[in-house]
């Protein structure tokens, strides 16, 4: 509680928390070292310390998990009425070890489940009053989360901290990861960066239609030529009208964004976009 009055002190006023699912069993799989009960004291005095802009970040397809262990989960979370929720599905990637690990593969939902907790997150929160403006975030209104669309939309950003990313002046780059170097040289900045990337018009293209494609609303045309002085039609022109015309892309007005049917496609047609 004292964490919390402190932050909301120091002007911060807007929490996320990784609760995952309401399901201890599922958590401990996860190797959470939370509990559903702690999480839920966690969230009563975020409320006490004043905090009215909360998110919650759920996953589906988790080792083990069932369809209706996470519509139990959906419904719970929305009978807190926190302002935002994300929910990702569980992807498991090579090196790490949930993909080494036959027992854990052999427990992942099969496709047919996973699609059927994907519509229902849709369905359940959509019933709530939750908006889905990006593929996998949900919002009451006027609470979509700036942070997460200034990503989407390339705003540029800094990140402090041990490890923290930053975009700015089209380049991207990290903190230093050891505490030791960190801390050296605490007023050169630039001592404590690395893996330096300064994005070409090329990446900065890919990044906008990509990262844009993410949100309901989709990406401006307009905007396009804005920023890059050229039609988005003479760069992308053959992609967007063949998917266009198989109905995984709409084009209205100076929008251009997936449809229902491409976004359950989304990863593919992302490809696309690559140069």
């Amino acid at each position: 509680m004292e964490k919390l009055e402190t932050y909301r002190e120091i002007g911060i006023n807007r929490l996320s928390i990784g609760l995952q699912s309401s399901d201890d069993q599922c958590l401990k799989v996860l190797g959470r070292i939370h509990t559903w009960e702690q999480f839920l004291q966690n969230y009563e005095q975020a409320r006490q310390a004043g905090f009215s802009n909360i998110n919650i970040d759920l996953m589906s397809g988790l080792p083990g998990q069932t369809l209706s262990e996470y519509i139990h989960t959906l419904k719970t979370i929305t009978s807190l009425h926190p302002e935002h929720i994300s929910s990702y599905s569980l992807i498991l990637e090579e090196g790490t070890p949930f993909y080494d690990s036959e027992t854990i593969r052999g427990q992942i939902p099969d496709e047919d489940t996973d699609r059927k907790m994907y519509e229902k997150t849709k369905e359940i929160l959509e019933d709530a009053g939750y908006a889905r403006y990006e593929i996998s975030n949900y919002a009451r209104p006027g609470k979509e989360c700036r942070h997460n669309l200034g990503y989407w939309d390339g705003t540029p950003y800094l990140g402090f901290g041990l490890g923290a990313s930053s975009y700015y002046n089209y380049a991207r780059f990290s903190n230093e990861r050891n505490m030791d170097s960190y801390i050296r040289q605490p007023y050169v900045p630039f001592s404590q960066r690395e893996g330096y990337f300064v994005t070409d018009e090329k990446d900065r293209m890919e990044d906008y239609m990509i990262f844009g494609l993410r949100k309901m609303a989709g990406v401006s045309i307009r905007r396009f030529e804005d920023e890059f002085s050229v039609s988005m039609d003479e760069i992308y022109g053959e992609t967007i009208q063949r998917y266009e015309s198989m109905g995984l892309l709409a084009l209205e007005g100076d929008s251009l964004r997936l449809t229902d049917a491409g976004i359950d496609v989304s990863n593919r047609i992302f490809e696309e976009f690559l140069l």
